[in-house]
């Protein structure tokens, strides 16, 4: 089992959008890089859903629901669909992913735009720690 994380403008759709949906087609990506992040993805794998904006920060765990495919709506894009595990209360900052000094060669840190990305081995365990019992 593999761990990414996705981001997600609150404005469009939020954790409590997953929450209430259950599920979800995780679309709209087109970078080139979080594509190939999509791609990747199979059934099981856990996602960290981070909402981007003011206060940027991580907000609850989804799991791979389907195989990646195809974008009907968009040619040089990729779907998968998500289904929701967890809030993850507090949630974890931006500011504090920085200031932990752990993390600064990672993708959300260097290329703050990249919108779905893995999430490094270092991440999920210390996530574990925040967050005991939420699924991680």
């Amino acid at each position: 089992m593999k761990y990414y994380l996705a981001k997600s403008d609150p404005a469009d759709y939020t954790i409590d959008d997953l929450e209430n949906d259950g599920h979800t087609v995780w679309d709209g990506v087109r970078n080139a890089q979080a594509v190939n992040v999509i791609k990747e993805m199979r059934p099981g794998d856990k996602v960290f859903v981070y909402h981007s904006g003011g206060k940027s920060a991580v907000v609850g765990l989804a799991k791979v629901a389907s195989e990646p495919r195809p974008d009907p709506n968009e040619p040089k894009s990729w779907v998968v669909d998500f289904e929701f595990i967890s809030k993850l209360e507090p949630p974890t900052t931006l500011r504090e992913v920085k200031e932990s000094g752990k993390f600064s060669d990672w993708a959300l840190v260097r290329q703050s735009r990249l919108s779905t990305m893995g999430a490094p081995k270092e991440f999920v365990e210390w996530m574990k720690t925040r967050h005991r019992r939420k699924g991680i």
